[in-house]
């Protein structure tokens, strides 16, 4: 695994041989607007096969998925650590169905595992408040 980005508590690493170019420091300033400065946060770009083993495994989902969230501790709404997985090539593949860029939608999956580190379930609720910072970040 090699470390793209590592700062304060914030991780970014990728399994994957190739990893996409980004400003990571836009992903950091989304990570403490959403989360807080003080959130321990792990973003890790990880290949198909492990993410359906994950996927199969914490879900009871035999298959490979774009994004998976896991809250580290045992306090769901108030959760001070957590890690994120995301499938390059999935994640590609589905932007297409929201009309996005893959750079845009990669930073559109990262907004919405934030919001399930936050304890939010799919719905209005949440979709409201990813909406709020993908405005704030012209995402």
């Amino acid at each position: 695994m090699k470390v793209i980005f590592d700062k304060d508590n914030f991780m970014i690493s990728s399994t994957q041989k190739s990893t996409p170019k980004f400003d990571w420091v836009l992903f950091d300033k989304i990570k403490n607007k959403v989360m807080g400065q003080n959130y321990e946060l792990s973003l890790t770009f990880i290949g198909r096969e492990r993410m359906r083993t994950l996927n199969r495994t914490h879900r009871e989902k035999d298959y490979t998925t774009d994004i998976l969230s896991f809250p580290l501790d045992d306090l769901k709404e108030k959760s001070q650590m957590g890690e994120i997985f995301i499938n390059i090539d999935k994640a590609n593949q589905k932007s297409k169905d929201f009309d996005r860029t893959p750079k845009n939608y990669l930073i559109f999956l990262f907004i919405h595992g934030l919001f399930h580190l936050k304890g939010y379930d799919h719905g209005d609720r949440m979709e409201k408040k990813e909406m709020e910072v993908r405005k704030i970040f012209g995402i």
